[in-house]
């Protein structure tokens, strides 16, 4: 596409949305290709490198073994 044709969408773009519109969703378009960047160098950095660790309280439970069910298995 040449410079004519981008002069022509531009102006189309401004009839249709207005430039306050226009300048909104320019806005928008810039903060979601920054997050999605952000997210994407994230990943990079491997999956040890996480920016929210999470610690996680857990406990294990040792279930009650019934000695009439298991002399019932054998």
């Amino acid at each position: 596409m040449g410079g004519w044709e981008w002069v022509i969408i531009l102006v189309v773009a401004l009839l249709l949305f207005g430039g306050s519109r226009l300048a909104g969703i320019g806005k928008g378009m810039g903060r979601s290709i920054r997050e999605f960047k952000e997210e994407v160098k994230g990943v990079d950095d491997g999956p040890g490198a996480t920016r929210h660790d999470e610690v996680v309280d857990a406990e294990i439970v040792q279930p009650e073994i019934d000695p009439e069910r298991k002399h019932r298995e054998s």
